[in-house]
């Protein structure tokens, strides 16, 4: 099941489903995955999540060519996203309890940035989405992705092949 057609209860199909949301957050697609970045208000700029097209819970339900493929997007996305941000290093963290939906989040890790800390990430995304701490500015996060839209393509069809 796509998210075209899937859970309609989900809210990552939802996303999937909402061309404008696509439109301002899409960084790349394949027929196996989607690149976005984080909807407003973005807790840093560059704080990407990498979904499952099909609704899927996590690996455990992989079909062969989403397991297969897995290791080389989520390699592939995290290097897109460190560099466009100019990070040291990018963490990789899913949960799955808010929306039972593969959504890996892919956050620049910047060792000067105490926001980006191990457990400290968990706290400032709480802060800015309880409204604590200012969120990453909308013009930051259009920049970014203008940027990373740029170099996505090319850094993905090296992996995946010109026919996405």
């Amino acid at each position: 099941m796509d998210a075209a057609s899937g859970d309609e209860a989900c809210a990552i199909c939802a996303l999937h489903r909402d061309v404008d949301h696509l439109e301002s957050h899409e960084i790349w697609r394949s027929d196996l995955w989607l690149l976005r970045h984080h909807p407003g208000p973005a807790p840093l700029a560059g704080w990407c999540l990498l979904d499952a097209r099909r609704h899927c819970g996590g690996p455990m339900e992989f079909a062969p060519k989403e397991a297969r493929e897995w290791g080389l997007v989520v390699q592939q996305a995290s290097r897109l996203v460190q560099r466009v941000s100019g990070c040291d290093r990018v963490y990789a963290i899913a949960f799955g309890e808010g929306a039972r939906h593969l959504h890996l989040h892919l956050i620049p890790r910047e060792s000067g940035d105490a926001r980006t800390t191990a457990w400290g990430v968990a706290d400032h995304y709480r802060n800015v989405e309880e409204g604590r701490t200012i969120p990453a500015s909308d013009a930051k996060v259009r920049d970014w992705l203008v940027r990373a839209r740029a170099m996505a393509s090319d850094l993905f069809d090296e992996s995946f092949g010109r026919d996405r």
